[in-house]
């Protein structure tokens, strides 16, 4: 017998149609989650957005007419939907972390598209002390009312960074100090046998795909947490938890 599931009722999302008024929602300063293109739509005007959007980090999803068409006519073949936070930059927040005189830390999550997986790192993540969450631009988890529900409105208080390329990004973190920690099953060293009151990026990725090979060849260390039975693995997001506990265990006891 399969187990009951509670019906999940989500809100429509906030949108800007139109060329025009996607162009002053930018000018305006509004934050963007993501762009929705008719398929085979393209005109001068639709190109200079498509690339305004591009420059600002904001991805850019061709979709069929019937998905727009649910957002009602006049959409001119393109929609905006309005994110309900703020995007920022890993440099820009790194600068300032540094400035304060603390020791960084970042989760950087790779591949997590499951809106409540995200909400509760999101939660922890928060709650633990962590400076910022890191996600691409594609291939993630929508930041919407659900996930801000689930985060326990944790995702409109900590900065979320969304990066082009998650790649360079690490790149940059281990430029500038940050010791970049992939959270593996298979990985060599437990998570409590790392020293992590120092500047740290903590890479956690989709239970079904994992983390992307690349970011695994950046990580300077591969680490995993116990586990007694002969199980795959955690709930990502459980699994982060655990991490995230002892990284505040060990900066807790430095103080």
């Amino acid at each position: 017998m399969r187990p009951h599931r509670e019906k999940v009722f989500r809100e429509r999302p906030v949108v800007i149609k139109g060329i025009h008024a996607i162009e002053e929602g930018f000018a305006s300063g509004k934050s963007i989650e993501k762009i929705l293109l008719q398929r085979g739509t393209r005109n001068e005007n639709i190109s200079a957005l498509i690339r305004l959007a591009r420059d600002r980090g904001v991805p850019v999803q061709e979709v069929p007419v019937e998905k727009l068409n649910q957002f009602g006519a006049a959409h001119q073949g393109i929609v905006a939907i309005i994110s309900p936070i703020a995007f920022y930059r890993a440099d820009d927040m790194l600068a300032q972390i540094y400035e304060k005189g603390e020791d960084p830390l970042f989760i950087i999550c790779d591949g997590i598209t499951d809106v409540r997986n995200f909400g509760a790192i999101a939660r922890t993540a928060f709650a633990s002390g962590a400076h910022a969450i890191i996600i691409p631009q594609t291939e993630t988890a929508a930041i919407n009312s659900e996930a801000v529900k689930t985060s326990a409105g944790a995702l409109m208080k900590i900065p979320v960074c969304r990066e082009k390329n998650l790649v360079q990004t690490v790149k940059n973190l281990k430029l500038n100090g940050i010791r970049i920690l992939a959270a593996e099953a298979s990985g060599p060293k437990f998570i409590y046998e790392c020293d992590l009151k120092i500047p740290t990026a903590i890479i956690v990725g989709s239970e079904g795909e994992g983390i992307s090979r690349e970011l695994l060849r950046l990580a300077d260390e591969l680490v995993k947490i116990p586990i007694t039975n002969d199980f795959n693995s955690y709930n990502v997001s459980v699994a982060t938890g655990m991490i995230l506990y002892e990284v505040m265990k060990q900066r807790i006891s430095r103080e």
